[in-house]
């Protein structure tokens, strides 16, 4: 599966710390983020990462485009709740994005933990699901 990476910067560390506990599980799949925070999971974890701009850069908007296209499966967004971000519009278009097209997406550490474990034990085939109707 295709999986987005974005932290905001008071995230990023926890996002590194998150990809190393499940570097397992990411290894085995596609990896992209925003810019800054996929070349620092990439150093940390050794992992392939497809990095695109940074967030403030637009790389919030080429991850957006990507989900629209369907080549996006789920999405890890640690957000910050206290940071008072100017990308807001961006960012609700691309959560508005994600529920448009029934992408997975976690806001928070512990979201972003069940969906990797489901990921993990094949609880996330829903498109192989959605095809077979």
């Amino acid at each position: 599966m295709n999986i987005a990476l974005i932290a905001h910067d008071k995230k990023k560390e926890l996002m590194i710390q998150f990809c190393i506990a499940y570097c397992g599980i990411f290894a085995k799949h596609d990896l992209c983020a925003t810019g800054t925070t996929g070349k620092l999971v990439h150093e940390a974890t050794g992992l392939p990462v497809t990095c695109f701009l940074s967030g403030a850069q637009g790389g919030d908007q080429q991850i957006s485009a990507r989900i629209a296209y369907n080549e996006i499966d789920i999405v890890l967004f640690f957000r910050d709740p206290h940071e008072t971000n100017t990308r807001e519009p961006d960012i609700l278009s691309m959560l508005k994005l994600c529920d448009e097209h029934n992408i997975p997406v976690a806001t928070n550490v512990a979201t972003a933990e069940m969906i990797i474990l489901g990921l993990e034990r094949g609880d996330l085939d829903y498109r192989n699901i959605l095809k077979s109707r």
